[in-house]
């Protein structure tokens, strides 16, 4: 396949300081555009979130917020009930590798 020039205005500050990001990570802005194209077309999305809320949406993520705060809230408590409040995460992480184990068998 052949390649095609596009071309894409920014301002100059937002082109000096992308050019400095690129040349500090080892690439060039081509490259970079390169990379998020391939990335939105591999991915069916863009690589990022992109997100407009409104009112009535931003009332339901604080909403959804104070509902898993709660929830965190409860199992601090019942950890607290079981004995289990101060695990580590080595600790977590060893007691999901005995449960795989036991799954596996």
């Amino acid at each position: 396949m052949g390649a095609v020039n596009v071309t894409v205005r920014i301002d100059e500050e937002s082109k000096k300081q992308f050019d400095t990001f690129c040349e500090n990570v080892g690439i060039n802005i081509t490259t970079a555009f390169n990379m998020f194209i391939k990335a939105t077309l591999r991915e069916r999305k863009l690589p990022f979130i992109v997100t407009d809320i409104e009112k009535q949406d931003l009332k339901k993520v604080i909403e959804s917020r104070e509902k898993l705060k709660e929830v965190f809230k409860a199992a601090q408590e019942q950890s607290i009930i079981n004995g289990t409040d101060n695990i580590t995460m080595d600790e977590i992480d060893e007691i999901i590798a005995e449960v795989r184990k036991e799954n596996i068998k």
